[in-house]
């Protein structure tokens, strides 16, 4: 499988036990809908494939995880921090009224007092929110997207309204 095949779910946290348990903490929202029989871990720029004995989902959003052919500790470690993967094949369906954060990315974003600021090139997910990255005046920025901060969203022009905090860009130009 190739990289642009694969849908990216988490990544592995930890090991757990010495049978080769390990731990996928999930960026996915809804981990229960997916169809875990195999996934790809992201080693050494390649897919590798790892078909799943057993697991078991968590509220936290993590899972543990027991894959074919690592029983011990040992064949787990390598694992550590590796994203993991599904085929785009076993995404599940969305309703089209269902509208992620993750779907802003290639959106142009304008501030509400600073004009054009630029395109998302990312969108990241952590604990509390969601953080979205533009390129703008050749300077990385990071603002996070949530119902305070955007003011509109054009799905059809594929366009954001903002209202940035003061000062936020100032930040980033001035390093």
């Amino acid at each position: 499988m190739k990289a642009e095949e694969a849908f990216y779910i988490g990544y592995i946290t930890k090991t757990k036990g010495l049978k080769g348990e390990v731990q996928l903490y999930f960026e996915y929202d809804e981990p229960e809908l997916l169809d875990l029989d195999v996934v790809f871990a992201e080693i050494n720029g390649k897919m590798v494939p790892f078909f799943i004995s057993s697991y078991k989902l968590q509220p936290n959003n993590t899972g543990n995880f027991f894959f074919d052919d690592v029983d011990h500790i040992d064949k787990a470690q390598p694992l550590l921090r590796k994203k993991i993967y599904i085929p785009l094949s076993k995404v599940p369906e969305r309703e089209d009224e269902d509208f992620h954060y993750n779907d802003l990315k290639g959106y142009i974003v304008s501030d509400e007092t600073q004009g054009e600021l630029g395109e998302i090139i990312e969108v990241n997910e952590y604990p509390q929110q969601f953080v979205a990255t533009i390129s703008y005046q050749n300077k990385e920025v990071l603002f996070p997207l949530n119902e305070d901060m955007i003011l509109e969203i054009d799905e059809e022009r594929q366009t954001l309204l903002i209202d940035l905090p003061e000062g936020l860009l100032d930040i980033y130009l001035n390093n």
